[in-house]
């Protein structure tokens, strides 16, 4: 247990380290999907309708769940800290147990430890952790699933059982690759059981289960649609139909294994470094050699999983040097890093006991070479994804932000609609229950059918041409009227369209601004 201890403080120092220098940078929000699982979790708290319905439906929930205690602080919450936190504190478990996994399974604590570098020393991963995204909270779930599957073949205990099941409804609360591993998983426990009898297999697939039935209940029981999260409005499929709708091409890979493989194979390398896939490929013979066959399994589950999607699921995976020459998903590449990791990791089992320790240092040292060679951002696949990604969000988010500090005063109200304008009201500091938004129901309908009656704000933010621009269209007809006060236009990105109520005290207003100013 000691040595798990020190493994936890180190990961925690490297943790801390990557999450302040981010931090210091003003890197933790370049991500929408950062933003977006930040403010789901706001708007559970702060909202015009806090509670249980805020958490939506096309995201699992335990991201936001997470992020609950510390979300209420407004300077973390403007920051982007109250969800960086919890994330690294996933970091730290998912090395943890991928240092008690390889232990476990190479009965060697320098193979153990080389995993661990490996694994904590990827500047993707550092950067993933360092903000409010899913992966590194999957890779805690997914990790110590594999060490409690480990520990059950081994041992044959309830207790690793248990484990197992905790994990994998973690998992399967944060993303659907967990639902995926469910079956496997279950005739796993099936086949490792020394008696051959079907009754703990059974109770994991039962208590692994409860999760998705949670979640499919959640989606009937507030959209009325089991599969609200698979086909509804807001899914990824019914994102990727919309744009396929408005002419954009098909992604490569879809309804293409071999360009679903080719797709995602690069993503892999992306994200894991020039090195490591190597390695971590030589290693994988090291594992069929030692007998090590569920690891090698279970790891390749999440690929086969991308690769599946990319094939049948409208999930599209762009790479920098593959058509369309663009960054869109390139950290699903990190599916495949714990399998590289675990099979570079076994290079260092192959060799006696006293070349270990320098094996695992050199095995470290050639898997990060191409950071130490190139040590900046650029190099970061997942840092410039979103980097790239966020450049006109990040500009007339500030500008919009900007102008509200100025003019907008606290209890007149905005409507709006929650998603990417989410991100100018937390700059701007504007509490998220001032917002009227499309999670709000059902002021929200009565206010998209009947304007006229039920439109009290004073202010409205919206992209131009979507459903809050149209319903202020519609307002004109028959009042209230609204007057456009800020357009902006930032090159690769919508208009961001900033209205005021015609009726609106001007005087007020600026008053409001000049003590602003």
């Amino acid at each position: 247990m000691l040595d798990v201890a020190g493994v936890c403080l180190l990961l925690a120092l490297i943790s801390a380290l990557a999450v302040w220098w981010h931090l210091e940078h003003g890197y933790t929000l370049y991500y929408g999907d950062a933003t977006a699982h930040l403010n789901i979790a706001r708007r559970v708290v702060d909202s015009r309708t806090p509670g249980r319905e805020q958490i939506g439906t096309a995201w699992l929930p335990l991201p936001h769940l997470l992020m609950l205690p510390l979300v209420g602080n407004n300077d973390w919450w403007r920051s982007g800290l109250a969800g960086a936190m919890p994330v690294a504190a996933c970091f730290v478990l998912a090395g943890a147990f991928l240092y008690a996994a390889v232990r476990r399974a190479f009965q060697c604590r320098t193979t153990a430890l080389a995993a661990s570098f490996l694994f904590s020393l990827n500047p993707n991963l550092l950067y993933l952790q360092a903000t409010p995204m899913t992966e590194p909270i999957f890779l805690a779930g997914l990790l110590t699933l594999l060490y409690a599957t480990v520990w059950f073949g081994q041992s044959g205990s309830y207790r690793a059982l248990l484990l197992a099941a905790a994990a994998s409804n973690a998992a399967s609360l944060t993303r659907y690759e967990g639902w995926f591993l469910i079956p496997f998983v279950t005739l796993y426990f099936w086949l490792a059981d020394r008696n051959h009898r079907p009754r703990k297999a059974l109770l994991f697939g039962l208590l692994a289960s409860l999760a998705p039935l949670a979640w499919l209940t959640h989606n009937w029981w507030d959209y009325g649609n089991l599969l609200e999260f698979y086909n509804g409005p807001y899914s990824a499929k019914a994102i990727y139909q919309r744009a396929l709708a408005s002419g954009m091409a098909s992604a490569p890979g879809d309804h293409d294994w071999f360009r679903a493989w080719r797709q995602f194979q690069a993503a892999a390398a992306l994200c894991a470094g020039g090195a490591l896939p190597v390695l971590g490929l030589a290693g994988i013979g090291i594992l069929i050699w030692k007998r090590l066959f569920w690891p090698l399994v279970f790891l390749a589950l999440p690929v086969a999983f991308y690769i599946w999607s990319i094939h049948s699921s409208g999930t599209p995976v762009f790479v920098p040097q593959m058509w369309p020459h663009s960054y869109y998903n390139t950290r699903y590449g990190l599916a495949a890093f714990p399998l590289l990791v675990f099979g570079a990791a076994a290079l260092v089992s192959a060799l006696p006991g006293r070349f270990r320790p320098v094996t695992a240092v050199l095995v470290a040292a050639v898997a990060i070479s191409p950071w130490i060679a190139y040590p900046r951002p650029e190099t970061w696949i997942c840092w410039k994804e979103s980097q790239v990604n966020s450049e006109a969000r990040r500009e007339w988010t500030g500008q919009a932000a900007d102008y509200l500090k100025n003019h907008y005063r606290f209890g007149d109200g905005i409507y709006t609609s929650f998603g990417d304008l989410t991100g100018i009201f937390q700059q701007a500091g504007i509490p998220l229950s001032e917002t009227l938004h499309d999670g709000n129901h059902p002021l929200w309908n009565a206010v998209e059918q009947r304007p006229d009656l039920f439109l009290w704000e004073h202010w409205a933010v919206a992209i131009s041409g979507d459903s809050v621009a149209t319903t202020l269209l519609k307002a004109q007809r028959r009042g209230p009227r609204f007057i456009c006060v800020k357009m902006i236009a930032v090159k690769g990105a919508p208009v961001i369209e900033i209205y005021r109520r015609q009726d609106f005290d001007e005087n007020s207003l600026h008053q409001s601004a000049r003590r602003e100013k």
